[in-house]
């Protein structure tokens, strides 16, 4: 007899208490694979772009700190929503699973249209606060339109996303995340170049794949009920102790996503005084760097479901050794792809564009950063451990030391006062990463052993993870 969406999740679970190594790779895979088809679908769309001109590169880069802000609150708050349901789970507590799970999915609806509303009205004025220059502002413009009034779509299949990923289940998002995204690819050359839309049919193929995703999530959830957690809005009711545990979790993760996009800005802002190219050149940089974070963010966001069950379980030894095998595979991998992507950095580059400076800029970033790339491992994986542990304070503290304190203040004063070439913005950079991935990783050694001498009560759990 098949078994039931309960029986299947929770051997799910005894399977993940037995072999946690495994496990990192269990959860960690699916989503590799998904992000992988959508760095693939990232570098395939800055190719198109590049093909309209470097101006049409520069203006996505501008769109960028808007998106990866409203992608970073929805990222955090969706954090806090998985790590409470894990934790539950963990607990066996399946209803009080579930009644985050709709808490959860009515915090997505609600931003989401906060944000697409209020990118609607003030596009253009956000886009002069960001200092988008004269020559850039109608193609940014352009795009952001569009995106903006996708944004209820984007921040609602994250938070569907991390039902999910709570749950312990990353392939049904890998699936469809690649269907979304092969969406994207196939509309992006359509739109952009068959219909002469230009940035704006970029914009346009993006935000279709997105309502594809949710309309795919919501079959899934609410129609087929293929999931553990049940949902029934016929039964809904508030619970502000939901909201606080999500909060209590996300709301730090989200303002250090706030942090980091107003530091993409403040970035673009230096970069373009030397010139459009130098922007171009990062954001190329930046599709490269996507596929080292593939594997780490996924060993990463597979920590936040296993320590929060392992948390919800109380099997503190187990918390200790998956965070263990998290860091070491990050280093491997940072200490690896460094290596691979300082030698064929003047090559692959020439794939987007034949502008010797834009070249330039994106093979000085790369071999910057590559050196360093263990340490963004240890940063990134420390960072998301704490917020299975329940608390999302210290990704807040790093990123505020990484980018508001360190990163920011250097670039500006290389670049600005001192007049240095654009090579020094990535050495504020590193400089910052070193003060981050010691932070953070300090900060999780503190934690574990706090949780290890306390062993809470799973019924103090909640209350005692801010």
């Amino acid at each position: 007899m098949k078994n039931s969406p309960l029986q299947s999740k929770s051997s799910r679970l005894d399977s993940f208490i037995a072999n946690p190594r495994k496990a990192i790779w269990t959860l960690g895979l699916p989503v590799m694979m998904g992000m992988a088809v959508q760095t693939l679908y990232s570098i395939v769309d800055m190719l198109f772009v590049a093909r309209i001109s470097v101006n049409a590169i520069a203006a996505l880069a501008f769109n960028l700190p808007l998106f990866w802000l409203a992608m970073g609150i929805s990222f955090g708050l969706g954090t806090g929503v998985t790590a409470v349901i894990a934790r539950f789970i963990g607990a066996k507590d399946h209803v009080a699973a579930t009644n985050v799970a709709e808490h959860g999915l009515v915090l997505g609806l609600v931003i989401g249209g906060l944000f697409s509303t209020i990118g609607l009205i003030f596009g253009e004025e956000i886009l002069l606060l960001l200092g988008t220059p004269e020559e850039l502002m109608a193609d940014t413009l352009a795009y952001f339109h569009v995106i903006a009034g996708g944004f209820i779509f984007m921040i609602s299949g994250i938070f569907l996303r991390s039902i999910f990923s709570g749950e312990g289940d990353t392939k049904t998002p890998v699936k469809i995340q690649i269907t979304s995204t092969i969406v994207n690819i196939v509309l992006d050359p359509i739109l952009i170049f068959g219909m002469d839309m230009g940035v704006r049919g970029a914009a346009w193929a993006t935000v279709i794949s997105m309502v594809v995703a949710v309309i795919m999530y919501s079959r899934v959830i609410l129609i087929k009920k293929a999931t553990l957690l049940q949902l029934n809005f016929g039964t809904f009711s508030l619970n502000p102790g939901y909201f606080k545990d999500i909060f209590r979790i996300g709301v730090p993760s989200s303002v250090s996503m706030l942090i980091m996009s107003m530091g993409g800005a403040l970035f673009n802002w230096i970069l373009v005084h030397y010139s459009p190219e130098v922007v171009a050149g990062y954001q190329i940089a930046g599709r490269l760097d996507q596929i080292f974070f593939l594997p780490v963010m996924a060993i990463a966001g597979s920590l936040v479901t296993l320590v929060g069950m392992f948390y919800g379980a109380q099997r503190f030894d187990l918390i200790t050794s998956v965070i263990k095998d998290g860091l070491r595979y990050g280093i491997m991998i940072g200490l690896g792809a460094g290596l691979i992507f300082y030698i064929i950095a003047p090559y692959v580059f020439k794939i987007f564009t034949d502008d010797p400076t834009v070249n330039a800029v994106a093979v000085s970033i790369i071999r910057t950063f590559a050196p360093v790339y263990w340490l963004i491992a240890i940063g990134m994986i420390s960072g998301r451990a704490l917020q299975g542990l329940g608390t999302g304070i210290p990704s807040m503290v790093t990123t505020a030391i990484r980018v508001a304190l360190v990163s920011g203040p250097l670039a500006y004063y290389f670049a600005v006062i001192l007049g240095k070439p654009y090579q020094w913005v990535w050495y504020a950079s590193v400089i910052a990463v070193f003060a981050a991935a010691g932070t953070s990783l300090t900060w999780l050694i503190i934690r574990i052993r706090k949780v290890q001498k306390s062993e809470i009560p799973i019924e103090k759990v909640t209350e005692a993870s801010g």
